[in-house]
């Protein structure tokens, strides 16, 4: 049996629009997604803002009621048995909201060891073991206040498995985190597994997934357009190759250009200071250099460099494909 599962999973929102006639409006957010995660596996949600991946998680820990479909975590059903479910998983975001700032560190987790029911000899005992766990042993007896980003992280963590749950949900931890920070979260992140939990993990850094997650499933505008290991997913690509140009000042009609070119699979632009890298996802029947260049006439063109495919190269061309 899963320990988490979604079948047909549908979130729909009502809403209005129009400013003098408001007219109603429905937007399905989740549109029957189905995935399961296995006992002891961390398995990642991948997907760019607004395409489900929070409201999908806020199902699963019954914050929100699915319009249809199906979800059971370590076999109980989200909305028959709410109560089974919030008792047995633990749920992590991120950013600084959830804790208490004029507390310090071992009071914050005092206060929530007794909302999860934690008391006695066992709540000590426990805190102790979790602030170990985390890193913050030394440091519980300092007011939240004075906490780095990474710190505070930290402590998000230890109050999600305050009361040892099977099952974590971790929706975007890393955020906003220094680079050091973010790495001893990851490194936290992975003895979560190593202790015996399974992880549920959003992030926007494929790097981040591609070290961590045992399986992917990557969804866009409410439905998964890919699933499955970092490997199988960069194999979708892996018969290609990446161009990366450093251009300044190109123009929507340049980069349409680009994508309309035999042989090109995707075109994205990131801005860079006061320049773009246009990265060319392209296949590997033909070398495409002078064709992407040309296309570039009257463009100033910068760096050109070829590299092998990345997760990150196979979730960009998932996520824009039509």
């Amino acid at each position: 049996m899963a320990v988490i599962e979604a079948i047909e999973l549908r979130r729909t929102y009502r809403t209005t629009t129009g400013v003098i006639r408001r007219k109603p409006l429905e937007v399905e957010a989740v549109r029957g997604i189905s995935f399961a995660v296995e006992q002891g596996e961390l398995f990642g949600l991948l997907g760019p803002n607004g395409a489900g991946k929070t409201t999908t998680i806020k199902m699963l820990i019954t914050l929100l009621l699915p319009t249809s479909g199906e979800a059971r975590v370590l076999g109980h059903n989200v909305v028959d048995d709410a109560r089974e479910v919030r008792q047995r998983i633990g749920y992590v975001f991120g950013g600084d909201r959830g804790l208490y700032e004029r507390l310090s560190a071992y009071d914050n987790l005092r206060y929530f060891a007794e909302l999860y029911g934690v008391s006695g000899k066992a709540q000590r005992a426990r805190i102790d073991e979790v602030l170990e766990l985390v890193g913050l042993k030394g440091r519980e007896s300092e007011r939240v206040e004075g906490y780095s980003r990474g710190m505070r992280q930290r402590l998000h963590i230890a109050r999600g498995i305050l009361h040892d749950p099977e099952v974590v949900f971790l929706d975007e931890p890393t955020i906003g985190v220094d680079p050091v920070g973010a790495r001893e979260l990851r490194t936290l992140i992975a003895n979560l597994i190593a202790t015996g939990k399974t992880v549920l993990l959003t992030t926007h850094y494929m790097f981040e997934a591609d070290a961590l997650c045992d399986r992917i499933a990557v969804i866009a505008k409410g439905t998964i357009v890919g699933e499955g290991t970092p490997t199988q997913l960069k194999a979708n690509v892996a018969g290609g190759r990446v161009t990366e140009i450093e251009v300044f000042g190109v123009d929507d009609a340049a980069v349409g250009r680009l994508r309309g070119i035999d042989g090109v699979t995707a075109v994205t632009v990131e801005d860079r200071d006061q320049k773009q890298l246009l990265i060319v996802q392209t296949t590997s029947e033909r070398e495409l250099t002078a064709p992407l260049l040309s296309e570039l006439d009257g463009v100033e063109v910068g760096r050109v460099a070829s590299r092998e495919p990345t997760l990150e190269d196979a979730y960009v061309a998932l996520v824009t494909a039509e």
